[in-house]
């Protein structure tokens, strides 16, 4: 290779070095700009309260989930998720966690196939869409509760959170749930520990979450109502 075709060959490696540089460079600025945006979410049509203290842990609410949305009762497989532990005392013997539909959720903004997302088809509720997940599992990394309110689906391969019964198709009743409709867990529950508001709970901690539902009868079977 002579002088000048040396020159020439670095000229157009120069040249493909500061092209490939560029795209590198706006690529990674597109992206730092489109990570960095924020955009308001609706806020839900509706939200499940709890009462711990009124709840028996007989799961009902879990299979009545699991089956108006899967045709099968598996608890594995509900939204609304019981746990117990044998070793503490009451109240603290068990737990009963419910998705928050968050006025500010974090796993749909973080959802990277767009799966996750406030439907305005159903007062924006906040639903995944099982033909757009990709099963990264971002969402229940990503949810601040414990337990995570995005649960696996492990049979069909696909995150799932509670969507007020929206999107139900073994409901029992022809009008369905969502916010308009009725809710699977807070209809069955025996005890009346569950229940909905369209109001928005408060966001900070739990308490707008977990609330008082026992009045007097509660009182009269010797339970506490305070």
């Amino acid at each position: 290779m002579n002088d000048k075709e040396d020159e020439k060959y670095k000229k157009t490696n120069n040249q493909i070095s500061r092209r490939d540089f560029l795209k590198l460079t706006g690529t990674i600025v597109i992206w730092m700009g489109v990570g960095s945006c924020s955009y308001v979410i609706p806020v839900s049509g509706g939200y499940i309260l709890v009462d711990p203290k009124k709840c028996q842990g007989c799961i009902s609410c879990m299979l009545a989930c699991s089956l108006v949305h899967e045709g099968v009762e598996n608890p594995s497989l509900s939204r609304i998720q019981v746990l117990q532990n044998s070793f503490n005392k009451w109240p603290e013997d068990q737990k009963i966690e419910q998705c928050r539909q968050c006025v500010d959720p974090a796993c749909v903004k973080a959802c990277p196939a767009g799966a996750l997302k406030a439907n305005a088809e159903y007062d924006n509720v906040r639903m995944v869409d099982k033909n757009k997940c990709i099963g990264c599992g971002t969402c229940i990394r990503v949810c601040p509760y414990i337990p995570t309110r995005s649960v696996w689906n492990f049979e069909e391969a696909h995150a799932q959170i509670c969507d007020l019964c929206a999107n139900t198709p073994y409901h029992w009743d022809a009008a369905g749930g969502g916010p308009d409709g009725k809710q699977a867990c807070v209809e069955v529950c025996p005890v009346g520990a569950l229940q909905f508001t369209k109001e928005v709970p408060e966001q900070e901690g739990d308490s707008g979450y977990k609330v008082n539902l026992r009045g007097e009868s509660w009182a009269a079977l010797g339970y506490p109502i305070d």
